[in-house]
């Protein structure tokens, strides 16, 4: 008996003892799976912390984009207009001279003028206005209009001699000048009242 209680007692501690065994292999393959699914969830935890990073700075790109396109129109086109105006002195300080070319050609008009104006005077006179022209620069048509005080300055107010030159400019003392439609001088004016 002593052999049969032995055997039997080998046989089932070797039982146990292969038991013990597979359900160590079946917990060491449930944490492997175990660890492999928190791999894999921390790895999309991971994925989709790096995409919201890639989504935050794809949009930081375009702004950025975006921004540098709005500078360069801007800058591009502050430096048109400032080419624009770039001759606005040259041109302001020219208009006095202008002036008086106008009241010489006015004055040789006449007909009681002893002092006639040149062919060559004339020639320098046009040239020098279609340059003016060509540069942007171009007067203002004042008299007869009606009188704005953003175009003009009224130097006084005489009777207006009909009805229908009431507030309307009688006549020009002094052009006024555009520069690329923008106002260069105004026009000093005498206005109807």
């Amino acid at each position: 008996m002593s052999k049969k209680g032995k055997s039997s007692k080998e046989k089932t501690a070797e039982e146990l003892e292969d038991t013990i065994l597979e359900n160590q292999d079946d917990l060491v393959e449930n944490d492997a799976e175990n660890g492999i699914e928190n791999e894999e969830s921390d790895e999309s935890s991971e994925n989709n912390e790096q995409e919201e990073q890639i989504t935050e700075l794809k949009d930081k790109y375009l702004r950025l984009a975006a921004e540098f396109e709005n500078y360069k129109r801007r800058t591009v086109k502050e430096k048109l207009n400032m080419m624009g105006t770039a001759a606005r002195d040259t041109l302001s300080a020219l208009l006095p001279v202008l002036d008086d070319f106008d009241r010489a050609k006015k004055n040789a008009e006449d007909e009681n003028s002893k002092e006639p104006f040149s062919e060559g005077v004339m020639m320098v006179y046009n040239k020098l206005t279609s340059t003016l022209q060509q540069k942007g620069m171009k007067a203002m048509e004042s008299n007869g209009e009606v009188f704005d005080p953003e175009l003009h300055e009224a130097i006084t107010e005489i009777p207006a001699p009909t009805e229908d030159m009431k507030g309307k400019v009688i006549d020009t003392v002094e052009k006024g000048y555009y520069l690329n439609d923008i106002i260069l001088r105004h026009a000093k004016v005498v206005v109807g009242k």
